[in-house]
């Protein structure tokens, strides 16, 4: 049995670019503690709702959409994983995000929550909020924010 503090690791990945960083650095820490990785993908259901009129086929067409996104999001952190020797689980929720997360953590004992930041600066973050910003405020779990690469150095 690992001695680590860390035994459960989420990733809460959106398939972006932005958060193969994060992706990264969650599998490094699993590695080296010897920890399960959970990658966690969350459909916001907003994405795939639509305002009355209700039109059900172009609804399903969203969620169907975001449902294969997931999948192919979980499958880069499995097939990641798989190359470092980490065992992965991939975990695909529906509903808010930094609720989801958070909830997700709490719900199977995860011991820490690794996500990437898109960097957003102040405004957008005021007019659209962060789901790294709300799950860091709102988890009991540790939460790591691992920036990605800046769009305008490219670091």
């Amino acid at each position: 049995m690992s001695s680590s503090i860390y035994r459960k690791i989420m990733i809460a990945t959106d398939g972006s670019e932005q958060v193969r960083r994060a992706v990264a650095t969650a599998i490094e820490i699993a590695k080296l503690s010897g920890a399960k990785l959970y990658a966690v993908y969350v459909m916001a259901n907003d994405e795939f709702s639509m305002p009355y009129p209700k039109n059900v086929e172009l609804e399903k067409s969203f969620f169907d959409y975001f449902r294969t996104e997931g999948k192919e999001a979980t499958a880069y952190v499995e097939t990641s994983g798989r190359d470092k020797i980490v065992e992965v689980e991939s975990v695909i929720l529906e509903g808010s995000p930094a609720h989801e997360i958070v909830d997700f953590a709490e719900r199977n004992d995860i011991d820490l929550i690794v996500m990437g930041t898109h960097g957003k600066n102040a405004i957008e973050r005021f007019l659209l909020g962060s789901v790294a910003e709300n799950v860091v405020r709102h988890s009991r779990k540790a939460v790591l924010v691992v920036r990605g690469k800046d769009t305008r150095t490219g670091k």
